[in-house]
């Protein structure tokens, strides 16, 4: 068991904490009342980060003393909304969200994953007919470990997870965001993930 807090209790947040609880880990919710995710994050070892992307930066560096020495796991993508609501633009094109939040937090792990799937998916990736991938992106080895572990118990088979090396390579997961609004207008919002096929 595991203490988690999932910062952010929409669909993704809500989705993330009750798998995480069914697993067996004591999960807490921070909503947007003042001082929650502080109080959140000061008590867990492993803090989610569920937040809408274009505004995870600030509401994270501003937790910088609640993070430090724990693992920060990034599972948002930072975009402009077009007309209709879905991601436009990519607000950090030549960097990624969670390269700005391992510079802002240097004494949090960040590590980054699950940002390549609509959200059922993030819980129940054998339900897609074909196999999902799950990537890592972080600098620390044993905190992708721990993330990796996280994986299994949502239900990612560790032949699912590819480990892509250090944060700069979030970059390329981060970009994968440009694919989902134009997925989701010929297809509908059916679930789906970036699969490698080897």
């Amino acid at each position: 068991m595991t203490t988690i807090a999932v910062l952010g209790n929409g669909r993704v947040g809500g989705n993330l904490a009750a798998a995480l609880a069914r697993a067996g880990h004591e999960v807490t919710v921070a909503d947007r009342t003042p001082g929650a995710a502080a109080d959140a994050a000061r008590t867990a070892r492993i803090i989610i980060n569920a937040t809408p992307g274009a505004g995870s930066l600030a509401r994270l560096a501003a937790l910088r003393e609640e993070l430090r020495d724990k693992i920060l796991v990034d599972v948002s993508n930072a975009t402009t909304d077009g007309p209709d609501g879905l991601p436009a633009d990519l607000i950090y094109p030549s960097s990624s969200l969670a390269e700005q939040l391992q510079e802002a937090l240097p004494e949090t792990r960040v590590v980054k994953t699950l940002n390549t799937m609509l959200f059922p998916v993030m819980t129940s990736p054998a339900t897609l007919p074909q196999t999902p991938t799950a990537f890592l992106s972080g600098e620390d080895p044993q905190a992708k470990q721990t993330v990796r572990e996280l994986l299994t118990d949502l239900g990612w088979q560790k032949e699912w997870i590819t480990d892509l090396g250090g944060i700069q390579t979030a970059r390329a997961t981060e970009a994968a965001i440009l694919f989902v609004p134009h997925v989701i207008r010929s297809t509908g919002f059916t679930p789906f993930a970036i699969s490698i096929a080897r």
